[in-house]
């Protein structure tokens, strides 16, 4: 079957076209006044609230160490991997509360993580990577969900029986991606997909990211470092420091804003900035004082 041939709408959809236009309105997140707690001592996320409206592309934006993969491991439940534990808050998908459902159950119900660093299952092939993020679809579906992702990313369906530990990190996070698209989501949680890229890799990635939202209409949420990129994608973003939500925005207003300017693209009213400057400009952000 041809990959061009399979309406990528259709295919991805994980009820049929007759619910398209159901479809079309899925995709709701909002977390409200959410805590989280590794360990029971150390406080990762401290009273965070933010809201993804259906067809939309959200950045979130922080440093390392802020909290924007615990707050997405949080939206997805894999949470207790790593010994953390929401302390309070809630999460709705979709007007659901998913608080303290499991990691398939939210799969199930639409949203789906590619996490940071892909964590592909090194020793199985491309095409059993993507088996393994459509387990919960038929045999037919699978098949017209590959051919989406082939069509999305070539490069896959020259590499379909390659080992994906031998892939490169651009080919390896297309698998990620792909093997997310595999379970016909409606919300689509990318943890740093430029991370560790070349350039025009990034430029591929991004491309893709704007078609899902675009032309099969995947809300997405974007924890990303690069926050040139992610906010010349995005129609809205958070930036989160030490755990909380310190400024929220149009993508517009915060390309314009003075103090993401000078600290999250590097640029003043002198021009671009030395990295030592940024650096500077770290300790003394004016919204943490």
């Amino acid at each position: 079957m041809s990959a061009t041939s399979v309406p990528a709408e259709t295919a991805l959809s994980r009820d049929g076209p007759q619910a398209q236009t159901a479809q079309a309105r899925r995709g709701s997140l909002e977390v409200r006044n959410l805590q989280v707690v590794y360990g029971s001592a150390i406080e990762a996320i401290r009273d965070v609230s933010i809201e993804v409206e259906p067809g939309q592309i959200v950045a979130l934006l922080g440093s390392n160490g802020a909290g924007k993969s615990t707050l997405l491991k949080a939206i997805s439940g894999v949470l207790g991997e790593e010994e953390g534990k929401i302390e309070s808050g809630v999460i709705s998908y979709d007007g659901v509360d998913v608080t303290a459902r499991s990691a398939d159950e939210i799969v199930r119900l639409g949203l789906m993580q590619v996490p940071e660093g892909r964590r592909l299952f090194a020793p199985l092939s491309v095409d059993e990577n993507l088996d393994m993020g459509g387990y919960i679809a038929d045999t037919r579906t699978l098949a017209k969900r590959r051919a989406v992702v082939f069509e999305l990313f070539p490069r896959l369906a020259e590499r379909r029986r390659q080992i994906s530990g031998y892939l490169s990190g651009g080919e390896q996070q297309m698998v990620a991606i792909g093997r997310a698209l595999m379970a016909g989501p409606d919300f689509l949680a990318l943890d740093e997909p430029s991370l560790g890229l070349a350039p025009i890799v990034i430029e591929q990635i991004y491309a893709v990211i704007r078609r899902l939202n675009r032309d099969l209409g995947l809300t997405v949420l974007l924890v990303e470092q690069n926050a040139q990129r992610a906010l010349g994608i995005a129609n809205y973003g958070y930036i989160i420091e030490r755990g909380r939500i310190v400024f929220d925005g149009t993508a517009a207003q915060l390309e314009k804003n003075a103090d993401v300017r000078e600290f999250y693209l590097g640029v003043s009213g002198s021009g671009q900035k030395s990295l030592r400057d940024v650096k500077h400009y770290k300790r003394r952000k004016r919204w943490l004082s």
